[in-house]
């Protein structure tokens, strides 16, 4: 590949941004707080002593600000794997290309990545409102199977890739985990667990309104297969991080356990306590 990236490849708006987060270098912190939601960006970014960059474009809202004298960015990226593909690339290209150039940049700068989420859980003995890390993570959306050299293996994939009894969505798996060397972070949250993301929130959840789900079993299925949680984002978060160089950590407010048929009484809350325990950890 040629280090010199076409126009239509690092698509760029008129004051050099890149596309789809319309954010220039500067207004990055190297630690990153991503959330899926774009009212979740100033519930995060009140905590911030000062905020200096508010910025957005579609669902992609971005504020920078330091806390506790540390330079730090929350920024939304919308529901689902694709678009963390287009969060992940563009987050990278402001720190590792040079966008006036659109050539590589010979240092490589590694960012920060902290997901904060909500999830349900299948483990029945896993309590609403309470903290759940990722430690491996298994897409069932297939995003990564689109980059080349993508390689993950571990004891979590192989016992689970063996055991997997749907051969229609097989094709699909690929795995990923923390970065452990960051993940002290969040040593202390009440569960540590592997996660399932899934490709929509419907049917590939067990969910079923008009349309039938592929098994009512499924969730069972994942649990048995070692599966504590699931959600729609972290194993693009994971996956695209180790290949671009990045370091990722998920916690997510389980506010449902599927198994059990409960319901957060006040997820609003949860949110909070868990905006203020991860504010703490990383930020000293």
């Amino acid at each position: 590949m040629l280090n010199k990236l076409a126009a239509s490849e690092l698509v760029l708006n008129e004051d050099g941004s890149v596309y789809h987060l319309n954010l220039l270098p500067e207004d990055l912190a190297e630690k990153i707080i991503l959330v899926g939601d774009p009212d979740r960006v100033p519930k995060v970014s009140k905590y911030f002593d000062k905020i200096e960059i508010k910025k957005n474009k579609r669902e992609f809202y971005t504020h920078t600000g330091t806390l506790r004298g540390e330079r730090i960015t929350v920024m939304s990226t919308g529901i689902g794997t694709e678009n963390i593909d287009i969060v992940m690339n563009e987050l990278d290209a402001l720190m590792n290309i040079d966008l006036q150039k659109k050539e590589f940049k010979t240092n490589h700068q590694s960012l920060q990545l902290f997901r904060l989420g909500t999830c349900g859980s299948v483990n029945p003995d896993v309590e609403v409102d309470n903290m759940l890390v990722t430690q491996n993570v298994v897409g069932l959306d297939g995003l990564l199977h689109f980059y080349q050299d993508y390689q993950f293996k571990n004891e979590f994939s192989r016992n689970f890739m063996e055991k997997f009894p749907y051969e229609r969505i097989k094709p699909m798996l690929y795995f990923s985990d923390w970065a452990e060397d960051i993940s002290d972070y969040y040593k202390d949250a009440k569960y540590h667990g592997n996660t399932a993301t899934f490709p929509g929130f419907y049917a590939p959840q067990g969910r079923q309104l008009r349309l039938k789900a592929l098994d009512d079993q499924f969730l069972e299925t994942l649990n048995d297969l070692g599966v504590t949680n699931f959600e729609m984002e972290t194993s693009a978060i994971y996956g695209l991080s180790k290949l671009l160089g990045h370091k990722a950590l998920t916690v997510n407010c389980v506010i449902a356990n599927r198994r059990r048929g409960e319901f957060s009484a006040d997820h609003h809350a949860s949110e909070k306590n868990m905006i203020e325990w991860v504010l703490e950890r990383i930020i000293k």
